[in-house]
Formats: structure tokens, sequence, C-alpha cells
């Protein structure tokens, strides 16, 4: 992603974006979209979950935030060897 400075608070309102009226608008939506789903597929087991103390919560998070890490970096590495990356289990699941 490109770097752009501004001298002053005008030249940064001039530079929004994209005009809603802009054609290329939904392409350039779909593909952040397209992005996003193919860079974070975050999984979390379904449910509420009760802990009893907030180190015992914290623990359980970086266990979800881990597996979906390695999640990641199955599909990137699946992705480079042309081979399929089978879908992760949601975690707690299996």
């Amino acid at each position: 992603m490109p770097v752009r400075k501004f001298r002053s608070i005008e030249e940064m309102k001039k530079d929004r974006g994209y005009d809603r009226d802009d054609p290329r608008l939904p392409r350039i939506i779909e593909g952040i979209w397209d992005f996003g789903r193919k860079t974070a597929r975050l999984r979390f087991p379904p449910g509420v979950h009760r802990y009893r103390t907030v180190e015992e919560m914290t623990a359980r998070t970086a266990e979800w935030a881990e597996d979906n890490f390695r999640a990641f970096r199955a599909r990137r590495d699946a992705e480079r060897t042309g081979a399929h990356a089978e879908p992760a289990p949601t975690p707690g699941r299996g």
C-alpha cells in the first residue's frame, strides 16, 4: 500500500479515495473482501465460554489465535506448493 504525504488538512480532504458513483468501486470492494477471506479466515468455537480467571481466558484466547495462525500458514504453504489445504477445524472441536 502506498504511503501518501500531505502538507495540509485541505490536501487530505481532496484525496478521499473513490467516489461512490465510481463504476470501479464494486470491483475494488470485492477485491478487498477477497483478500480478507484469503488472509484472515479466523475461526472460534461457537457458544458462550466462561472462565474462572482472566488468565484462563487469556490462555484460551491465545490458543485460538495460535490455531488460527497455524491454519493460515498451512493455507499459505499449500498455495505456494500448489497443493490443496484442508480447511482448519474450529478450535475446540477437533
